[in-house]
């Protein structure tokens, strides 16, 4: 590779690493070992992958001939060789290199294979949109690679990057025993409530900052990238299995949270049950919808869910835009909770069953005890409330677990 196109790669990652700002970092980049010779960094489209990989730069690896982004969708790859750039990098005396959307590259587990076996003294960091295809090449790397999750902002963050308050991630355990002491720090001075709602609405992405009042359409964007080019990449699928996959979505989101008849959903897309739940596990790896079933998840438990809801509640704000206000709510306890690292089933009795022990109801500010009544360990997650009491929790402090 002539020194020409060395250079071209540096400039592109200068730019992109100059235009980044580090008034806002997310929580996870803490957390993450950045010391491992090799990081995956999942997660959907949107959730703010790139930045997390232009801010470390920024800050540990200024140095431009240490460090290089490559974003493997550039119109540059179309005629190089990833690989050949990478090792020049090395021979410039490059240390580390960061590959985004990694998907673009055929065969690119085996890429990254490569690159770590070959160049021992190279640190990989690489992320991808397609959180389907990274989840099917796990098996191939898992052993070589830390691998981290980047779910959607979480309503503590959101607050932070909104300049409300800085919040702290709260452990489930401090959260459940010390929740009035905080609630009590957090709302003084501060009506936490009405930015609770508007998260609710437009405040999980962090790209909401830049489209304003085109978030809902930023948000079906997403999901058509995802369905059109996503999809195919993993599963051998057809256009009409793509549009009746996005029909699938649609139906499942207008009437969430539900137990569904799986046969009558199969019956109305004209699909038959193995190529149905091949589409509902698409949906659901792709963190389109978040799937709650009696059982831990499983491949024949994805077949009959209990309930099904939309991931998140601006994907069910965005597709449903008169979304049922208990779905709203129920859809945002499931998705913090998971997205902080906990398990979720669906209980006889309530609503969920947080890591097999804690069960919970969801509901506004008058919901009572009466469904949960007498069970140990119980808990109410109440909306519009700002301060609880006892078991008593709000709903909005789910929101600061990561």
């Amino acid at each position: 590779m002539e020194f020409s196109d060395l250079s071209t790669l540096y400039e592109l990652s200068a730019r992109r690493t100059r235009g980044i700002s580090l008034k806002f970092r997310r929580h996870l980049a803490d957390r993450i070992d950045w010391e491992n010779r090799l990081i995956s960094l999942r997660g959907a489209r949107g959730t703010g992958k790139t930045t997390l990989l232009l801010q470390r730069m920024k800050t540990a690896l200024p140095d431009p001939q240490q460090a290089v982004y490559l974003s493997l969708d550039h119109l540059w790859f179309r005629a190089h060789s990833v690989y050949d750039a990478v090792e020049a990098h090395v021979q410039n005396g490059g240390t580390h290199v960061f590959l985004d959307e990694v998907h673009y590259q055929e065969h690119w587990e085996t890429l990254i294979k490569n690159l770590y076996d070959d160049f021992p003294g190279l640190h990989i960091v690489y992320t991808g949109s397609s959180i389907l295809k990274l989840k099917k090449a796990e098996a191939d790397l898992s052993r070589r690679q830390a691998e981290y999750t980047l779910p959607g902002l979480s309503f503590s963050e959101y607050l932070e990057l909104e300049d409300i308050c800085v919040i702290p991630p709260l452990s489930l355990e401090e959260l459940l025993h010390d929740h009035v002491r905080h609630a009590m720090a957090i709302t003084d001075g501060r009506s936490i409530l009405k930015h609770f709602h508007t998260y609710l609405q437009t405040g999980y992405y962090p790209f909401y900052k830049d489209v304003h009042s085109g978030y809902e359409e930023r948000i079906q964007q997403v999901i058509n990238q995802i369905l059109e080019s996503d999809y195919p990449t993993v599963e051998n699928v057809s256009t009409a299995t793509i549009q009746k996959t996005k029909k699938m979505l649609m139906i499942l989101a207008e009437k969430t949270p539900q137990t569904p008849n799986m046969s009558r959903l199969y019956a109305e897309l004209e699909t038959d049950r193995n190529q149905g739940l091949r589409m509902l596990k698409a949906l659901s790896e792709a963190n389109l919808l978040n799937l709650l079933s009696s059982e831990a998840s499983s491949l024949k438990n994805m077949s009959r869910p209990d309930k099904i809801y939309c991931d998140n509640p601006n994907i069910m704000a965005a597709l449903c835009p008169n979304a049922d206000i208990g779905c709203l709510r129920e859809t945002f306890f499931l998705n913090q909770i998971r997205s902080a690292g906990h398990t979720a089933v669906y209980p006889r009795q309530g609503d969920f069953l947080v890591d097999g022990q804690r069960l919970f109801e969801v509901g506004g500010k008058g919901k009572s005890f009466t469904q949960i009544k007498d069970l140990p360990d119980s808990y109410l997650a109440v909306d519009d409330t700002e301060i609880g009491a006892g078991n008593r929790i709000p709903l909005w402090m789910f929101g600061l677990l990561y």
